[in-house]
């Protein structure tokens, strides 16, 4: 179990406060050869993973805020396309400080614009999926192919952080899709506690492939825009691909309502 106590309440607190959540992720950044970082994310077209970097403590506060939301968890089935469970942003807001304080980190964020040669900056806080958890847990559970489409103006980079593997389940990406010089690559990865997977969500063909008996992966997803800008119409549509396919419609439209007072 991660380092996490129960009040009397039985909620769970994390031991890591956010100021060390940043503190960590700078120490981190110090330490890594972000050229060779980057150099890779361009030549793989912008895709790079980092295996079990996130560091121990941070691995650790996060673990404890996602079970501190076990209860939220609201899960769906869409036919042919996707099994499983998902916390929204609006609830990591408000229970998980770990999950947010790693999502506003400014060595973090100053890491993802050098890599990625991007100003990029997280999502508003009425996007229910600024950052949020998915939890695979029953047999089955999985998502198809995607990719993680932008209903923003500007460009959306997608950072998936692994916090629990105890699966056969897998990470598929197809690296190269489309491109009119290169073949396709194709590559399964197993998501270990403190993996982390940078890529740009218009670019990556992915899917989780199905959960077997008796097994659990649970992974963060953090999303960041190069224009946080969204018309309208296009807000209603991604709240409602997110209320169906994702959070729920009181998840998504009540939170997004609290958070507009």
């Amino acid at each position: 179990m991660p380092p996490a106590t129960r009040t009397e309440g039985g909620s769970w607190v994390a031991t890591i406060p956010a100021e060390t959540v940043a503190e960590e992720m700078a120490r981190a950044v110090a330490g890594l050869d972000v050229d060779a970082v980057r150099a890779t994310y361009w030549a793989q077209d912008e895709f790079v993973v980092l295996e079990q970097w996130l560091p121990a403590p941070v691995v650790a506060g996060l673990q404890a805020d996602m079970e501190r939301v076990r209860p939220a968890i609201h899960r769906n089935y869409i036919p042919r396309h996707k099994k499983g469970g998902s916390v929204s942003h609006h609830t990591l807001a408000a229970e998980a400080p770990a999950i947010l304080a790693l999502y506003h980190a400014p060595a973090f964020l100053g890491f993802l614009r050098t890599v990625t040669k991007r100003d990029v900056g997280p999502c508003p806080g009425a996007d229910p999926h600024a950052c949020a958890l998915y939890f695979y847990t029953e047999p089955g559970d999985h998502i198809g192919f995607h990719y993680d489409t932008s209903y923003y103006k500007g460009t959306r980079y997608t950072v998936l952080v692994g916090l629990v593997e105890r699966s056969s389940s897998r990470l598929a990406c197809q690296l190269y899709r489309g491109h009119p010089e290169r073949p396709p690559v194709d590559l399964s990865l197993a998501t270990d506690p403190g993996t982390l997977v940078l890529f740009n969500g218009d670019k990556l063909w992915h899917s989780i492939t199905p959960l077997g008996v008796g097994e659990e992966r649970v992974s963060l997803t953090l999303e960041y825009v190069t224009d946080a800008r969204m018309t309208p119409v296009k807000r209603f549509v991604s709240n409602m691909k997110d209320a169906v396919a994702y959070f729920g419609f009181r998840a998504v439209f009540g939170g997004a309502a609290r958070r507009a007072r």
